[in-house]
């Protein structure tokens, strides 16, 4: 149920965990933690990492959803 609910919030949210996690085949809950492990060390690095990957993913369904819409004549 718990993991549910993450999943969700993170395909509603950004989607950028889920979609590293689908596209490597590694366990969302272990991006996350890099993530975060990663910020502390980094000084904050994979964080902006986090939002150019959310803003790339967000244009692309962006782009997906217009491109749909054109070839649906």
């Amino acid at each position: 149920m718990l993991q549910k609910f993450l999943t969700f919030f993170e395909k509603q949210s950004f989607g950028v965990c889920a979609y590293l996690g689908e596209r490597f085949n590694i366990s969302i809950s272990r991006i996350r933690l890099f993530f975060i492990y990663s910020s502390f060390l980094a000084v904050g690095f994979p964080l902006v990492f986090y939002v150019f990957a959310a803003f790339v993913l967000d244009i692309r369904n962006y782009v997906k959803r217009i491109r749909a819409r054109v070839w649906d004549f």
